[in-house]
């Protein structure tokens, strides 16, 4: 942040890892994470901190999730190791809705409304008047009720949509969790034009997700053409009063894209969960071992020559595109059958049952394995794969396409969303690109993809090496928290420039 000027900025998220030491001892154990969101979070106030930032972050006291993380402090109380933070920087929300959760989200949509109102209630009663920050950044729609709040009182507010997921509710609800709505009630957006506050409170829905869109002064989205295709209509999943909202906010110079980046753990040169850490240039031998070594686990042809392909997303039809695999699966593999081509799945799924149907009935158990979701073998499989499976309809952001190339590993990817964003189509005779991207979304189109991938693999070694060897340097460079960082520092920086204008 600028020298003359050092604005407190607060951070409120539902998620975060990874918090800086100088933050307290405690700070590096609160994780809870259940996205992206968590990493990107974490950076950002890392970042911020490491600068000299006057960073504030809140979010909730998942005090069940955080004692996992306590090995080092088994012998101290949970309330005596919390007072080792400084109070100043880190405000978790101390209610017992969120004491005894094991996840971040609730599979109940009533319960997640529940669980948000309470998280922006003591926000908005308790840390914003105690923080008086110059400008709130609020993420996702837990904390879509804060920017009314904020355009309320001349906060200068960033709202970033990291999933299009949005619930509703009704005014009344908001008021019986202990929230002032009657204060901001004007910023929020409802399903019809509301006439007074009496009719509204307990006849007309609110939705959070264009609320926050509504109300806050800037918004952005975590992949600059995934906010395009929003813009466009050119998702059906999405509400039509969200693509307005967007679209208000563009044209008015109001929003943006600033993509997300992977967890720094992902890195083959010091991942302890890999046989054999390697750099860009020895990936060759490295990959192999790892290669052999994730063959032998799994009961795969032991071929360390093997085209590998790993599908790191969940099986999920309706977002993930599983179903072209399917539909083409036993083609892949019959017509590479005699270089050994293989497919691992590690990822849970509706689709999960349904490829281990194919593989039995076409004896392909050597050559395709399906493994549920397991965090070491994730890391395993992006460093022994040459290629990662990534057939997405619509992706917000996408990390697989990211963490993959930094492993050595490229995607076959469509090209959509945050995909476009960080994925270009392979042009080996020029040095350019860093995966293989196909238009049009289906089963045909992927199939064509993973032939482009597979004529890459059949280049001479050293020049397919050479390639391998620039995409790793290239993504490592680019991939990473500090330039997500710098595109939300400057985008502060932006906003805290502008005049506030009130609504009224």
């Amino acid at each position: 942040m600028t020298k003359a000027h050092n604005p407190r900025i607060l951070i409120v998220t539902p998620e975060v890892t990874y918090l800086p030491n100088r933050m307290g001892s405690f700070a590096n154990y609160l994780t809870a994470k259940a996205g992206g969101l968590a990493d990107v979070s974490a950076a950002l106030v890392s970042a911020l901190f490491e600068q000299g930032a006057d960073v504030h972050l809140a979010l909730p006291d998942y005090r069940s999730m955080f004692k996992e993380h306590l090995a080092d402090f088994l012998k101290k109380e949970y309330d005596s190791i919390k007072s080792t933070m400084p109070v100043e920087k880190i405000h978790l929300i101390e209610d017992r809705a969120f004491y005894y959760l094991d996840r971040v989200y609730s599979y109940d949509g009533l319960e997640n409304t529940k669980l948000a109102l309470t998280f922006q209630r003591d926000i908005i009663n308790y840390i914003v008047p105690k923080v008086n920050p110059d400008l709130i950044h609020c993420n996702d729609w837990m904390t879509a009720l804060i920017p009314a709040m904020a355009r309320r009182k001349g906060i200068r507010c960033l709202f970033t949509i990291h999933n299009i997921h949005t619930v509703k509710t009704r005014l009344a609800q908001i008021e019986d969790r202990g929230i002032d709505a009657a204060q901001f009630w004007q910023h929020f957006y409802f399903d019809r034009p509301p006439f007074n506050y009496e009719e509204t409170l307990d006849s007309n829905q609110l939705d959070f997700l264009t609320s926050g869109i509504f109300a806050a002064h800037f918004v952005n989205t975590v992949s600059p053409t995934f906010l395009m295709e929003i813009i466009q209509g050119r998702h059906g999943f999405v509400e039509p009063s969200v693509q307005r909202e967007l679209a208000n906010k563009w044209y008015s110079g109001c929003a943006d894209g600033i993509l997300n980046a992977p967890d720094p753990a992902f890195n083959p040169v010091t991942d302890k969960v890999l046989p054999c850490n390697y750099e860009p240039g020895d990936h060759t031998p490295g990959k192999q071992n790892n290669k052999r070594f994730l063959q032998q686990s799994l009961g795969l042809v032991n071929d360390s020559d093997a085209p590998l392909f790993f599908w790191p997303s969940r099986l999920d039809p309706v977002q993930k595109g599983c179903q072209l695999l399917a539909e083409i699966l036993y083609q892949v593999i019959s017509k590479y059958w005699d270089q050994h081509l293989q497919i691992v799945f590690v990822a849970n799924g509706e689709y999960q049952e349904h490829f281990r149907n194919i593989a039995r009935f076409h004896g392909f158990e050597n050559r395709v394995a399906i493994c549920d979701f397991d965090e070491k073998l994730e890391h395993l499989a992006y460093a022994a794969s040459d290629f990662i499976l990534m057939p997405s309809l619509f992706e917000p952001c996408g990390l697989p396409q990211m963490i993959a190339p930094i492993y050595g590993s490229l995607p076959v990817a469509h090209d959509t969303g945050g995909i476009h964003d960080t994925i270009v189509h392979m042009d080996a005779e020029n040095d350019r690109g860093n995966g293989f991207l196909f238009e049009i979304f289906d089963a045909p189109g992927l199939f064509w993809a993973i032939d482009q991938a597979m004529n890459f693999y059949n280049l001479p070694q050293k020049m397919r090496a050479a390639q391998i060897e620039r995409i790793m340097k290239e993504s490592s460079a680019t991939f990473n928290h500090e330039m997500t960082a710098r595109q939300y520092i400057d985008l502060y920086e932006k906003m805290l420039r502008r005049p506030l204008i009130d609504r009224g």
